[in-house]
Parts: C-alpha cells; sequence; structure tokens
C-alpha cells in the first residue's frame, strides 16, 4: 500500500470527485427529461438479478442513479464537502477506488441483506452508501473538522459520522422506503478497505 498519508497531490477543478459529481447530474437529467426507464436499468433489484444474473452490472451502476432532486442535491452536496477535500488527501486514483469499491460492495452486501430477508422487490439507487464511507474516511483524516448540519448546528466530523451511524441503524428498523441498510454497509465496507488497504486503524488512531 502507497503511502497516502504524505502523498502530495495536484488540485484541479476537474478531479474525480468532480467528475463523480457531474456524471450523477448528467444522468439524472438524462432520466428526468429523455429516458425515464434508464433508472430501472441502472437500479439494483435482488428479483432481477436472480433472475439474470447478467445484471450483476447493477451493484456499480445503482450508485450513479437517484429518485428525485432533494436525493441528488443531499447526496452531490454531501460529495462536494467531503469528496473534494478527501480527494485532495489521498489522491484521484485511491480516492476513485475507495469510492468504486466501498459502493459496490454495499450493494453487493444489501442483495444480501435483502435475499435473506425474502425483500425481493428492493428498487435500489442513490450514492448514499458510498458518500458515508467518503464521510467515514474524512472524518478518519480530519476528525475535529467542524461541519455545520443544517447549516447551522456545528459539529466536529468524528461526531457527526458517529451520529449518523445511531441515527441508520436505529432507522433500518422502520419501513420508509429508505434503505438505511446500504447507508450502514457503505460504512462497514469503508472500515474495512481502511483497516486492509490503507492499514490505518482508526480505533487505535482515536
Amino acid at each position: 500500500m502507497p503511502n497516502i498519508l504524505n502523498r502530495k497531490f495536484q488540485y484541479s477543478f476537474w478531479n474525480v470527485n468532480m467528475m463523480i459529481v457531474a456524471l450523477n447530474v448528467i444522468i439524472f437529467f438524462i432520466a428526468t427529461y429523455f429516458y425515464p426507464y434508464l433508472n430501472y436499468v441502472l437500479a439494483m433489484m435482488p428479483l432481477r438479478i436472480l433472475a439474470e444474473p447478467s445484471s450483476i452490472y447493477t451493484f456499480v451502476t445503482y450508485m450513479f442513479a437517484h429518485s428525485g432532486i432533494p436525493h441528488l442535491f443531499s447526496n452531490m452536496l454531501g460529495l462536494l464537502i467531503f469528496g473534494t477535500i478527501l480527494e485532495r488527501r489521498i489522491g484521484s486514483k485511491e480516492y476513485l477506488l475507495y469510492y468504486l469499491v466501498c459502493g459496490s460492495m454495499a450493494g453487493v452486501l444489501s442483495f444480501v441483506f435483502y435475499y435473506f430477508s425474502h425483500s425481493y422487490f428492493v428498487f435500489l439507487i442513490g450514492a448514499s452508501g458510498a458518500l458515508y464511507a467518503v464521510m467515514l474516511l474524512f472524518a478518519i483524516f480530519f476528525p475535529d473538522a467542524v461541519v455545520f448540519v443544517f447549516g447551522i448546528i456545528p459539529m466536529r466530523a468524528i461526531t457527526l459520522v458517529i451520529f449518523y451511524f445511531i441515527i441508520e441503524f436505529a432507522s433500518s428498523f422502520l419501513s420508509d422506503g429508505i434503505s438505511h441498510v446500504t447507508h450502514l454497509f457503505g460504512l462497514f465496507t469503508g472500515l474495512l478497505y481502511i483497516l486492509i488497504r490503507m492499514r490505518i486503524n482508526p480505533f487505535r488512531s482515536r
């Protein structure tokens, strides 16, 4: 594993994170105004994967589709806040790998969860799983950074991640149409990536 702690990174506006945000916006625009069927093509649906194994590509594509402007805005705002700084910290290649691995594995684990809970008709889209992994790594590198929740409530980054974990865990027992388990799996896969590939023990460092 390369030493990402002391890596110098040449920043430009069109970095990987901005490209990810732009791709999400473009796909949302196309799905909204030109090709509504696109969200179905990209979504991760357990029943379709069971019936058509070739659709396993949706473990990756689901994170680039969104159900509405609030859904898109909240996820892209999170990426702009956390992802831009994080990419400057670890470099574009590592950031892209981290984003795709954590996001896709959150989709895989969500499929396993829904399979064993017999929830075959789930329609999973959104970048939230990957975003939660990004938030976790940001909090590990910048634990004392202050984030203003809802623009008004100051909270340390590490406290914010713990707060969101508690909220998502409690909400996972609700039936509100939101895949809270995918958010939790995003945190979990991010933690595994940090421990195994980056060889950082966040528990010991804190």
